[in-house]
């Protein structure tokens, strides 16, 4: 296997089964060399054999959930990690568990995620690990209460717990009506602590600018966030050289002469457009109408983009291959019923001319805010993609909103049927009218009577962006203009252009 020679590896592992059939080790092995030889399906078989012997052989459990994962069967794969940990003796090994909750929170299956932490923090009731990430999983699913008291746990037990981003989490998780409330001391606090990384100083002054704006303390907000960002930008391994350089060979790129063949029952709308536009709050209100599924933020077309044979000029068949990839992942094994499916990873905007060689029937809703809003809101961000590393310097925000605009310009010109723009401030002035005109051009069928009433319950769907507190409020337009509370205190907003057009 070493050497590569998978086909001796078979040989011998066969050689030794036929002596010792019983052999557990050798039987993952060849689950292995079946993988690496593309032979997914043996593998599977052979992993299931292991596992309806011990649905508890974690070893072989956590090979199977990966090549499910693989496939984009993750529903499959959550099923095969709910087994593996549904005895005590796994769960007793915080750091198996732990590995199995960062398995299906790569694979969005955030709910067996969350499961399986909780039954671990029962089992292992001191490892304050555990209660961390319980609160991250919380408050992606909506559920502050517990999130705020895993967090507090993790802070009172141990003071590595300022390094797992729960300060964001905590400030994330509510809305802070007065300066009175405890996480104001507890927050100041921190910043006290001697020994922080320079990373988790930066969060703790992201988590009380936000609280002071919440509470409209604007000034002392924008004296916090402006020391935050300056951290984050020294921390940043983001290129604005790098950034323009890609954003000039998207736009130096000639439309595909050729296109994959569309997938029946699969039309994928992609919700592109600068962070902080929207695209959560209007994925939210398309995900009411019946046979749509909202798959957020999938990193799998820019991925893709990167392969080098879809770079230049792609032929149908490397197409084909993307797109039955992208399928696979967006689909996954637990959507029979859906047909439209949904991705609101905003910067897919550089790649709409692969989106729609790849997917010819494809939708593309642009979305799109005042720039002072826009570059405001990502400022008040601490972000942890990589990606999103130029929100932490407004000269850094302007070329990247000046990219967008122009590649944005670029996509509409070249296909104009595919694409339509929703402004922000319409959005959240008529809701239900901007979603229902967007539904009726991408071809949904009508939503479900009442879905006005349902405008300001708590949503139920997983909510992993830094969307995640407001997408679940009643919808309102306070945020429409809200840089005018910050000029005086942040001049560099007076440089960026003052509407959208």
């Amino acid at each position: 296997m070493l050497h590569g020679d998978l086909a001796a590896s078979q040989a011998a592992l066969s050689r030794a089964l036929a002596e010792w059939p019983a052999s557990v080790e050798l039987q993952r092995a060849l689950a292995g060399v079946h993988q690496q030889a593309g032979r997914a399906t043996e593998a599977e078989s052979t992993l299931r054999k292991l596992l309806a012997r011990d649905p508890h052989d974690a070893a072989a459990a956590f090979a199977l959930a990966r090549l499910l994962k693989e496939q984009g069967r993750t529903a499959a794969a959550a099923s095969v990690m709910r087994s593996c940990f549904d005895d005590a003796p796994n769960l007793r090994d915080a750091n198996l568990a732990i590995a199995a909750i960062e398995l299906l929170d790569d694979s969005d299956r955030k709910r067996d995620a969350a499961a399986i932490a909780e039954a671990a923090i029962s089992a292992n009731p001191g490892d304050v690990r555990l209660y961390a990430y319980a609160g991250m999983l919380a408050v992606q699913l909506g559920d502050f209460e517990r999130a705020r008291q895993c967090y507090l746990f993790a802070l009172e037990h141990d003071d590595r717990a300022w390094e797992w981003h729960v300060s964001l989490g905590l400030s994330s998780a509510q809305r802070y009506k007065d300066r009175a409330h405890p996480d104001f001391a507890l927050f100041n606090d921190g910043l006290r602590r001697e020994g922080l990384s320079e990373l988790a100083r930066a969060e703790l002054h992201f988590a009380l600018g936000k609280a002071h704006d919440d509470t409209g303390n604007y000034a002392e907000a924008a004296r916090l966030f402006r020391e935050g960002n300056a951290i984050r930008h020294r921390l940043a391994p983001w290129s604005r050289k790098a950034w323009r350089r890609a954003a000039e060979a998207r736009l130096a790129v000639k439309p595909s002469a050729v296109a994959a063949e569309p997938v029946e029952g699969f039309t994928p709308v992609f919700i592109v457009g600068m962070p902080r536009t929207g695209t959560t709050l209007l994925a939210e209100l398309l995900s009411r109408h019946p046979g749509v599924c909202n798959r957020g933020e999938l990193p799998w077309l820019a991925r893709l983009a990167q392969q080098s044979d879809l770079s230049g000029a792609p032929d149908r068949a490397a197409l084909q291959r993307a797109a039955a990839q992208y399928l696979r992942q967006s689909r996954q094994d637990a959507a029979d019923d859906a047909r439209w499916f949904l991705d609101k990873q905003p910067l897919n905007f550089r790649y709409v001319d692969l989106a729609l060689a790849m997917f010819p029937d494809a939708k593309i809703v642009h979305c799109r805010r005042n720039p002072r809003d826009t570059a405001l809101s990502l400022w008040m961000q601490c972000f942890l993609e990589e990606v999103q590393g130029y929100s932490y310097a407004f000269d850094d925000i302007d070329v990247v909103m000046r990219d967008e605009r122009r590649l944005m310009t670029h996509w509409c010109a070249l296909f104009p049927n595919a694409i339509r723009t929703v402004d922000y401030e319409s959005l959240v002035a008529a809701p239900q009218d901007t979603a229902a005109a967007l539904a009726a051009w991408i071809g949904f069928p009508p939503a479900p009577s009442g879905i006005e009433e349902s405008k300001g319950e708590t949503i139920g769907n997983v909510i992993s962006t830094a969307s995640l507190w407001q997408a679940r409020q009643p919808i309102h337009s306070q945020s429409v203009g809200r840089w005018q509370h910050y000029a005086s205190h942040v001049p560099e907003l007076l440089k960026l252009p003052g509407n959208s057009t």
